[in-house]
């Protein structure tokens, strides 16, 4: 008899103990699903390199999902992992790394995304010879993604420089760095470490779309190396380290970055040297680099007021705005949007044409 009420109490315990496992993943699939379908509204999909799960692998352990420092890319629907907020996925790799069973790889964006990407060949070379694109603008996020191309590409122009041994010219760079975020800050560097005579311009403030994160966002989650200073071992670096780190690269002698300044023009010349027009005059230069990023300059309404200080062009701390009465220009499913959960009241505006998807 005492045998029985321990199996029965045993018994009750094992039950309650899966009513309550399951009830409890059925409420997080249910969260997926809806995030996911959230996540179909807010863009396309990945834009760069994702994970590409394959569910004959996955065992379902659901460790992807828990180690992304995006938050909520990944979740687990039907005990398999899945893609559900593709546009936050910027590559990390960490879900990848993580998977006990191998079943994700990283993969570039879906051809339809892909075909708004420019063609380069190995070395990040256009088809314009001698003009290179590194940094998220090629196609792949991350800071070390940028920081590899950046250093790799002044290689390549120190090794065709070395070749050719053109005539010097105190009136011609024998690169031209446009950008001053991860890629062209290292290219940067690397120039000063291959002695070369090198210009970097940067329409607004050295860091790039860096300097924008929210306080203490992680921007590095593996080991990387910069010229001049060596391999950073840190796994996790937050935005204000790494920036720390940049501005001690900004009190150089020898770094030689013209801020304030934007690109207009850049035109090849039958001679093979390129003329770059920029808002304060023109510059020569045997290579150009664009380091641009993909965050580009924000599209101005030209109204009266639009350049008050209490005018934001991105959403940086949306802390900032708690209960307080905003008004938000643009579609609302754009990053403004997030503020919608922070506070109440404000209102948002967007134009008609958005809105019947002809903007």
């Amino acid at each position: 008899m005492d045998n029985l009420i321990s199996f029965l109490i045993a018994a009750a315990i094992i039950v309650a103990f899966l009513f309550f496992h399951l009830r409890r993943e059925k409420k997080r699939e249910a969260a997926t699903r809806r995030a996911a379908e959230k996540g179909k509204l807010r863009s396309d999909g990945p834009q760069s390199q994702h994970p590409h799960i394959n569910n004959t692998y996955c065992i379902g352990c659901a460790t992807c999902t828990m180690v992304c420092p995006e938050g909520d890319v990944l979740g687990m629907v039907g005990g398999k992992a899945m893609i559900i907020n593709g546009y936050k996925c910027i590559g990390h790799g960490i879900c990848a790394d993580s998977c006990p069973v191998g079943a994700i790889e990283m993969v570039l964006a879906s051809p339809s995304v892909g075909a708004n990407l420019p063609r380069l060949t190995s070395e990040y070379e256009t088809n314009v010879k001698n003009m290179f694109i590194v940094g998220e603008l090629g196609g792949l996020a991350l800071i070390k993604n940028a920081v590899n191309q950046g250093r790799d590409t002044v290689d390549t122009i120190a090794s065709r420089l070395a070749a050719n041994r053109p005539v010097p010219s105190p009136d011609i760079a024998d690169v031209l760095i446009v950008g001053a975020g991860p890629a062209g800050l290292t290219a940067s560097l690397r120039a000063i470490e291959k002695n070369l005579n090198y210009i970097t311009i940067e329409e607004s403030a050295v860091g790039g779309t860096v300097a924008k994160y929210p306080r203490q966002k992680l921007v590095m989650t593996s080991p990387v190396e910069f010229p001049l200073y060596g391999r950073f071992k840190k796994m996790e670096l937050p935005k204000e380290n790494l920036l720390e780190f940049w501005n001690k690269v900004m009190k150089r002698a020898d770094f030689k970055c013209r801020t304030g300044e934007k690109v207009e023009n850049i035109v090849k010349g039958d001679d093979g040297i390129f003329a770059v027009q920029t808002t304060k005059g023109q510059h020569r230069a045997r290579y150009v680099i664009l380091a641009l990023g993909k965050t580009g300059s924000p599209r101005k309404l030209g109204v009266p007021g639009e350049e008050l200080p209490k005018v934001m062009y991105r959403l940086i701390e949306a802390d900032h705005y708690v209960n307080k009465k905003i008004l938000i220009v643009g579609h609302p499913l754009l990053p403004a949007g997030r503020l919608f959960s922070y506070q109440r009241p404000q209102r948002s505006a967007h134009r008609r044409k958005h809105e019947e998807g002809q903007g």
